[in-house]
């Protein structure tokens, strides 16, 4: 067999976290890999305020650990997680009613099992850095994708050389430096066999799928903004100021404030609000927003953020939009798919954004596999690439092994050459399978903004925490498990997880059902027979009828 000429052109439109496991999964199988992206190497420092703030912290869980364990790549899980800080709980913050400062820690998992606060920037230069390692795949920073004819395979994409910029590329206000000098940038044309478009939520490459599939489309905006604040480590000995092992939250009513551990002791924070909260803020910040802080988050300024600095981070840093967008289907005939925030961007409110995104990587090129895209170079298994890792401490009960695959019948003989149907076949599989998935974790994202910002401070909440951490924890035969641990700990399918969590609660709803008529029909005996106690036995068959009322389907 000729190699090179059964060799694959893969590019990827893209250079995130997302971008870059799919070129290195593409790699590893073998083919020629090109990685194009609109903005300079982001392992330069310099280049990461162009689209974030000046430092994000993302949160890394079962799913994103695996995927990168299934990519093929030595040592990949060990050196990401080396970098990362676990942590195994929440931290609610709050002011009780005697005015007193609270912490109320509410642990993740029943088994102890974390997730994984990483920097997004450390955790990019490491798949970067092993993309660069790798013979058969060369980067392209400064690349536009500017079109697309993905019937005939072909992309253009626009160099545009990096200039030094102050503006940020989710709310721009100086123009690119091809407009700036009223000069047309060198185009560059490209011939494909394969288009990945990993480039987030505002996706050219998704641009110009839509032109070629007939696209469902579905894109909105919550009425939240979010803006970035710091805490600094405590003291001369540069200290956390606060807990590293918990995702802190101060929550409230209609908004939410949260601190995630960073590396350097300090913590990264984000206020969520609504718009007319934020403009309302602007107006005055000096004189409003630090009662604002005293009133709702009681305990961050002054003691963890100094209210110079409050104010000082909230009128320098962005107040950004918050989006969601579903669509499907994510491919085009052979030609091109799209993953990651490109196929289905979700607000952060689940900490699954990422990690559902390094999860298409794996699902798709799963896919592939089994329908034999990449016969002769398929990794047998990626165990014996990585180390001993493979056993993730965020999810102990999870090996590759028993990891969900595809349902599909198992792949034939692997033919001498590569069948030129088994592409679009692949995508279209890939497409039918992850779209109700995409859906549900973009759909628990947006409720999980309410449970973390009011409902775990909820005695209802709690209790039904609690009682399915006990089933879970002492009765494991049940298979039953709270949601969050079958999101963050496992790699079940997220259309399969909420089905369960459903079932879970309907089941719960009819035991309180069934203990109330008991404990109701015992207290009902015990006044029956007791005459003297019949003049209350209405006052109870009253108060038992409004309950039951109330606990009804409405």
């Amino acid at each position: 067999m000729n190699k090179k000429a059964d060799k694959r052109k893969v590019i990827v439109v893209g250079a995130g976290p997302v971008g870059a496991l799919a070129a290195l999964y593409a790699g590893v199988r073998g083919d020629d890999v090109e990685v194009y992206e609109l903005r300079g190497d982001l392992r330069d420092p310099s280049t990461t305020p162009l689209n974030f703030t000046k430092s994000i912290n993302l949160a890394l869980s079962e799913r994103g650990i695996n995927s990168m364990r299934q990519a093929g790549v030595y040592n990949l899980v060990d050196d990401v997680l080396k970098e990362t800080l676990p942590m195994h709980a929440r931290m609610i913050h709050g002011r009780s009613k005697t005015g007193e400062l609270y912490e109320d820690s509410q642990d993740y998992d029943v088994h102890g099992r974390s997730i994984h606060a990483v920097d997004r920037a450390g955790l990019n230069k490491r798949l970067l850095d092993s993309l660069e390692a790798m013979p058969n795949v060369t980067f392209y920073f400064n690349h536009k994708l500017t079109g697309a004819d993905f019937k005939k395979n072909t992309a253009w994409f626009e160099h545009t050389p990096q200039a030094p910029r102050t503006d940020h590329a989710q709310n721009p206000t100086q123009p690119p430096p091809s407009q700036a000098h009223h000069q047309r940038a060198a185009e560059k044309e490209v011939h494909f066999d394969l288009l990945i478009g990993a480039d987030g939520a505002h996706s050219a490459a998704r641009y110009h799928l839509m032109k070629y599939a007939r696209v469902n489309y579905q894109q909105s905006y919550i009425d939240t903004l979010w803006c970035e604040f710091h805490i600094p480590p405590r003291g001369s000995a540069f200290k956390f100021a606060i807990s590293p092992q918990h995702l802190h939250i101060w929550p409230g009513a209609s908004f939410m404030f949260i601190a995630i551990p960073s590396l350097d002791r300090s913590f990264t924070c984000t206020l969520f609000a609504p718009s007319a909260t934020f403009a309302s803020l602007a107006l005055s910040p000096t004189s409003s927003l630090p009662p604002f802080f005293a009133e709702h988050f009681p305990g961050v300024s002054p003691a963890l953020i100094a209210t110079a600095d409050l104010v000082a981070q909230f009128s320098q840093n962005p107040h950004l939009p918050l989006i969601s967008i579903k669509c499907t289907p994510y491919h085009y005939g052979g030609s091109a798919v799209i993953v990651g925030d490109a196929a289905h961007a979700m607000v952060p409110f689940y900490g699954q954004g990422m990690n559902a995104g390094l999860e298409d990587v794996r699902v798709l090129f799963d896919f592939l596999d089994a329908h034999n895209v990449f016969p002769s170079s398929r990794p047998s298994s990626s165990a014996s690439f990585n180390t001993s890792s493979t056993s993730s401490p965020s999810s102990p009960d999870s090996s590759p092994s028993a990891l969900p695959s595809p349902s599909l019948s198992a792949p034939p003989s692997q033919p001498s050459t590569r069948d030129p149907s088994a592409l679009a076949t692949a995508l279209a599989a890939y497409t039918a399978h992850r779209t109700p998935d995409a859906h549900t974790i973009n759909d628990l994202a947006l409720r999980n903004y309410l449970e973390m910002r009011s409902s775990v401070t909820s005695p209802l909440y709690m209790l039904r925490k609690h009682v399915e951490e006990f089933l879970y924890k002492h009765f494991p035969s049940l298979g039953w498990s709270t949601q969050y641990s079958r999101v963050s700990f496992g790699n079940e399918r997220y259309s399969e997880v909420a089905a369960r969590s459903e079932r879970q609660g309907r089941l719960l709803k009819w035991g309180v059902w069934g203990v109330g008529l008991l404990l109701g029909g015992g207290l009902l005996g015990v006044c029956w027979r007791d005459r003297r106690a019949k003049g209350r036995m209405e006052d109870i068959v009253g108060w038992m009828v409004g309950k039951v009322r109330k606990l009804g389907p409405r």
